[in-house]
C-alpha cells in the first residue's frame, strides 16, 4: 500500500502559532492527535512522524519549518525519501478566495499567488498534487499580508476546533474514496457555519 505524504503549511515559531496562515499546521495537529502520531522526528526542515489511518493505510504527517515561502524546500526531500507520488501528497493551506469555514479540495492547477504552493510547485517540479484548500477570507480592508499573519477573530475561533477536526475528517475520506470522489461530497454538503454563505 503506498504511503501518502500529508503536509500541513503554515511559519514556525510562537507568534504565528493562532494566526490565519497557520492552518494548514493546525489541521496536522489535529490529525495527529486522532490519529496517535506524534511530530517529534526533526530531518527534511521540518518536523514529522509516521502513522496508519483507520484502514491501515500509511501515512507521513509534516509540518514545515522553513516559513512558508520556503515550503518546497521541506516538502521535496521528504516526498523523495518516502518514494511519494505525486497523487500521493495531499497539502493544506489557507484560502483567501472561499470565506472562513469552508474547505475545498483541488487537484493540480495554479497557486493562485500562495507563496507555500509556488514553492512546492517550484521544488517538485509539478503541480500535480492534491490540495486542502481552507477558507479564512479575504480582509475587508488593509493589507493581505498583514491579514493573513493576524490571529483569528473571537467569533472564528468558536468554530476554528470544529473546522480543523472537518478538515482532518475529510483527509481521510480522500484517502479512503479518491480525491474526486471525496470533492463530490465534501462540496455539496451544508454549510459548516450554518451562517454562512458560500458563492
Amino acid at each position: 500500500m503506498e504511503r501518502t505524504l500529508i503536509v500541513g503549511l503554515g511559519n514556525p515559531g510562537p507568534q504565528y502559532v493562532n494566526t490565519r496562515h497557520n492552518i494548514g499546521f493546525m489541521v496536522i495537529d489535529k490529525l495527529s492527535d486522532k490519529l496517535g502520531v506524534t511530530l517529534s522526528q526533526q530531518k527534511f526542515n521540518g518536523l514529522y512522524g509516521q502513522g496508519r489511518i483507520s484502514t491501515g493505510h500509511p501515512v507521513t504527517l509534516l509540518k514545515p519549518q522553513t516559513f512558508m515561502n520556503l515550503s518546497g524546500k521541506s516538502v521535496a526531500p521528504c516526498a523523495q525519501f518516502f518514494k511519494i507520488s505525486p497523487p500521493q501528497l495531499i497539502v493544506i493551506h489557507d484560502e483567501l478566495e472561499f470565506p472562513f469555514g469552508t474547505i475545498r479540495v483541488k487537484v493540480g492547477g495554479g497557486h493562485a499567488g500562495h507563496n507555500g504552493l509556488k514553492s512546492i510547485d517550484a521544488s517538485l517540479g509539478t503541480k500535480d498534487f492534491i490540495r486542502i484548500r481552507v477558507g479564512i477570507g479575504r480582509p475587508k480592508r488593509g493589507a493581505v499580508s498583514d491579514y493573513v499573519l493576524s490571529n483569528f477573530t473571537v467569533d472564528e475561533r468558536v468554530w476554528l476546533d470544529n473546522l480543523c477536526t472537518q478538515t482532518a475528517e475529510d483527509i481521510e475520506r480522500i484517502m479512503n474514496e479518491g480525491a474526486r470522489k471525496a470533492m463530490n461530497v465534501i462540496h455539496a454538503r451544508d454549510p459548516l457555519i450554518p451562517s454562512l454563505t458560500i458563492t
